[in-house]
């Protein structure tokens, strides 16, 4: 589960309810940002007002070249309020709390439960569930996944998901010229996996006459997961994330049968020393310097990122390519996919109808190929040039115009992007391809991705991380397996983990059940 642990300072609950209902008051003419200048009944170019996150040094100017031919597509006129991604919270948090709310509005993800939570339940937010099916754009070039993990407590959407690529999210990643070389196939199962983390590390994979090698390249990352090790705690429970249901209740998959396997399995691991003995100590730069040295032949990685580790790995092997990579398809049937989004655009209610269904054309418009490569691209002749009918960007020019800030509003994902880089060998890309879609038939999503619980927030920090360190203590050999089942008994008896679990379970029941 997804919890946000920032602390929002500066925004009371009195103070925000009493600013977002005088916010709404402003919407037949009132003075809030949403109006723009423009009522909804105005023809001509849509006057939109937005605020989003920068990550660039620089915002792009107001007559920025990219930004013109944006708005002479969608028929707009834009005024872009960029806010630094150092500020953007409490940007937002004083926005909300001033009722002066431009028409669309970034959400971060680590908001969305609570600041964005607050304002939906007093009303601030357009619900646009039923408006989503009018707009083609919107309904097929973001995800099924990202439309249901984006709804509210209600089950509904008062935002429109930033789409990412939800399939062929991280999994393992195995050095394929090690299998050929010990005559072994990529494992479909945890006992063939462990065979490859074996053989990895006593068979001299690499061939260089040496026992210098380790299978699996892991770390924890607190509180809540273990990265590398995880998914196999996942694989065994069969589900993406701390959360299954099942027995019609959402379950800790820490707390299922399946865990006690998992934690003999992960305990083995590291007693045969398949796994860094410092893992629990390990930074992820570390993890990847195993790789990158070839020193591990397993990752916990998107496969989209190994030239990453090629680059690295050709200044001591040559002839190192991505196709000595391989993406597993699953384990034991499983593999994860991603939530489908990051962030959200949000439209304030001080927006009519009438402005709202325009805002929703110009998003939906946006996401065309051919305007939505405006910012991809940029301006012919300046950020790119077109050779044997090949668009060839200068990616300096290209960024230094601001084509990629434009992304932080409206983005339209490859959902191959996570998998496949156009730079990839023909070869590397049909092989990733077909592995991503065979991964498409098994793969599971955090079911309880955004679901909220005022117990969780209260309390869940610390009992994720009570749980993860009697997890590493049982891998590590200092507690056994039988003190873990004891632990188990005690947290499920606790209180508080009980009314987490109830909670998320009326929340996931009530957001899937939900009438549009």
């Amino acid at each position: 589960m997804k919890i946000n642990r920032k602390i929002i300072l500066g925004v009371s609950a009195t103070m925000l309810a009493a600013s977002l209902l005088s916010a709404c008051g402003a919407k037949n003419g009132g003075t809030a940002a949403g109006q723009a200048g423009q009522s909804a009944t105005e023809s001509g170019p849509l006057k939109v007002s937005i605020m989003s996150i920068l990550l660039s040094a620089t915002p792009p100017a107001d007559d920025n070249a990219i930004k013109k031919l944006i708005e002479k597509a969608t028929n707009s006129e834009m005024k872009v309020q960029w806010v630094s991604a150092n500020s953007y919270n409490d940007k937002l948090n004083v926005s909300l709390a001033s009722g002066d709310i431009p028409d669309i509005i970034y959400i971060p993800p680590e908001l969305m439960q609570t600041t964005f939570r607050t304002a939906v339940q007093q009303g601030v937010f357009w619900d646009v569930t039923n408006y989503i099916k009018d707009y083609p754009n919107l309904s097929s070039k973001i995800s099924k996944t990202a439309w249901d993990l984006s709804k509210m407590d209600d089950g509904k959407n008062y935002s429109i998901p930033r789409p990412r690529p939800s399939e062929a999210d991280a999994f393992y990643v195995i050095r394929k010229d090690w299998l050929d070389n010990l005559g072994l196939k990529v494992p479909t199962t945890t006992e063939e996996f462990y065979n490859v983390l074996k053989a990895f590390t006593e068979k001299d994979p690499d061939k260089n006459g040496k026992q210098d090698t380790i299978g699996l390249a892991a770390n924890v990352t607190p509180p809540d997961k273990m990265e590398g090790l995880g998914q196999l705690e996942y694989a065994f429970a069969g589900a993406n994330g701390p959360w299954k249901f099942a027995d019609n209740k959402l379950e800790y998959t820490a707390f299922l049968p399946e865990e006690h396997k998992a934690l003999e399995y992960l305990a083995n691991l590291y007693k045969e020393k398949l796994i860094p003995e410092d893992f629990a100590s390990m930074k992820a730069s570390q993890v990847k310097d195993m790789v990158k040295a070839g020193k591990a032949g397993v990752m916990w990685e998107k496969a989209g990122s190994v030239t990453e580790y090629v680059n690295e790995l050709k200044k001591t092997n040559p002839n190192i390519k991505e196709s000595d990579f391989v993406p597993v398809t699953n384990l034991n049937g499983y593999n994860p996919k991603g939530p489908g989004f990051a962030g959200v655009l949000a439209i304030p209610k001080t927006v009519d109808e009438a402005k709202m269904k325009r805002i929703l054309k110009m998003i939906d418009t946006w996401m065309n190929d051919d305007v939505f490569n405006i910012q991809q691209y940029g301006v012919e002749g300046v950020d790119h040039t077109v050779k044997d009918g090949v668009k060839v960007v200068d990616a300096k020019k290209l960024q230094e115009d601001g084509g990629p800030d434009f992304n932080q509003i409206v983005y339209v994902a490859d959902p191959y992007a996570s998998s496949i880089k156009n730079y990839f060998p023909k070869d590397v890309q049909d092989s990733y391809r077909q592995i991503q879609d065979e991964r498409a038939k098994t793969s599971s999503a955090d079911i309880s991705f955004g679901l909220y619980s005022a117990t969780a927030q209260q309390f869940m920090p610390e009992f994720q991380k009570k749980i993860q360190d009697e997890k590493i203590k049982v891998i590590m050999g200092r507690e056994s397996l039988a003190a873990w089942d004891d632990f188990v008994t005690k947290m499920k008896a606790d209180p508080s983990f009980a009314k987490v679990s109830q909670e998320l379970t009326d929340a996931y029941k009530k957001r899937a059940g939900a009438k549009s």
